[in-house]
């Protein structure tokens, strides 16, 4: 009777040391916020599952998909804001920080946007109009509850020069400083940044300190540098996208890690950074972990994430949020870029939505951290 009452009460304990850890959103108060990227299911709630999440484990989020101008303008002139309301309704239901993802990116744009009725480009002129229209329009529908905004996604290459975009064929570099003008004008309270991948490549840590001093010595509002963060068991080196970090905040800008996720699978060209356009053909062994992930496997991933936090706990002083590009595995789009049909683990989160081991890891050095 006395072992079978001790038994009970040291299994009550247990459960309530359980109940009692801290969420990744308490631990890392008054350091960053965290968040994660919500696709639809999530913006609408039926995904209940990753919703319970969201809401317990983070505090800022950003649309995946349903913010980007191909969704937000279809047709010309014509605006559907259904699913961004219904995200912006969900961060302020739930007391959330909204990110507005992303105000002019090449990719993902609508096709009418850069050519005319009879499929040329169109001229510098129109294309300006067009971007400011679309800028404006999205700023100023949000304005005031969204407040923050990527204004330019990726436009600068590894070797530090400008990525040759439509935006860019049609304008030429300056659009990027009229980006960052008709967003202050749109919104003059909303804090603007620059978003980018691969960013830990030195040329590109150039190009983008180079542009940024542009910006700011044209008098132009820019707030903060965005770091995507996709990143695999191997790339990048640690020790430059440690000196990134250094040589943006030198800049005097925030730093946000916007777009994390960690693949542990083989890529096929490490050069591609994060370019959503690149596809391979399916091979089996460039998908090793189709049946499970090996404990050896899950030791390294668990010491990548740890390492990268270390990285921003030690830098929370320029750091204003960690962003995990999705919530659970299951969800990731590094299960199909750049090579469709693979299974990956890159995440926090498993694909039963559960915690992984490392989140309570995190939680432990970031509890330690003052």
């Amino acid at each position: 009777m006395v072992l079978a009452l001790t038994t009970l009460l040291a299994g009550a304990c247990s459960q309530i040391h359980q109940e009692k850890e801290p969420s990744l959103k308490e631990a890392l108060s008054g350091k960053f916020l965290i968040g994660t990227a919500m696709n639809a299911a999530q913006i609408n709630e039926t995904d209940t599952s990753s919703v319970k999440v969201i809401k317990e484990h983070f505090n800022a989020i950003v649309a995946e998909n349903c913010m980007k101008s191909m969704w937000l303008q279809p047709q010309e002139g014509v605006f559907d804001f259904t699913l961004a309301d219904k995200f912006v309704e969900f961060g302020e239901r739930n007391n959330m920080f909204m990110s507005g993802h992303a105000l002019i990116w090449h990719s993902q744009a609508p096709a009418w946007f850069f050519t005319d009725s009879k499929g040329n480009n169109v001229t510098r002129e129109v294309m300006i109009e067009r971007m400011k229209t679309h800028i404006q329009t999205v700023m100023e529908h949000y304005k005031g509850r969204v407040k923050e905004w990527e204004v330019v996604n990726e436009a600068i290459m590894d070797d530090g020069t400008y990525r040759n975009t439509k935006f860019y064929e049609i304008i030429g570099e300056d659009y990027i400083q009229l980006a960052f003008q008709f967003a202050h004008e749109a919104d003059p309270d909303a804090e603007l940044y620059y978003n980018d991948y691969s960013m830990a490549f030195p040329g590109r840590r150039e190009g983008v300190v180079a542009m940024v001093k542009k910006l700011q010595e044209a008098g132009l509002r820019i707030d903060g540098i965005g770091m995507q963060t996709h990143v695999g068991m191997d790339y990048p080196d640690l020790a430059e996208y440690e000196k990134s970090m250094e040589a943006f905040a030198a800049l005097g800008v925030k730093i946000m890690i916007t777009e994390m996720d960690i693949t542990l699978l083989p890529f096929p060209d490490q050069t591609a950074g994060a370019d959503v356009n690149i596809s391979y053909e399916y091979r089996q062994k460039m998908n090793p972990y189709a049946q499970g992930l090996p404990d050896s496997a899950n030791v390294l991933f668990e010491k990548r994430y740890l390492d990268f936090f270390s990285i921003f706990l030690r830098h929370k002083d320029v750091i204003s949020r960690v962003t995990l590009w999705g919530v659970s595995d299951q969800q990731s789009w590094r299960n199909n870029w750049p090579i469709p049909g693979r299974t990956d683990y890159p995440l926090l989160f498993d694909r039963q939505n559960k915690p992984k081991p490392v989140v309570s890891k995190i939680i432990e050095e970031a509890l330690k951290t003052k």
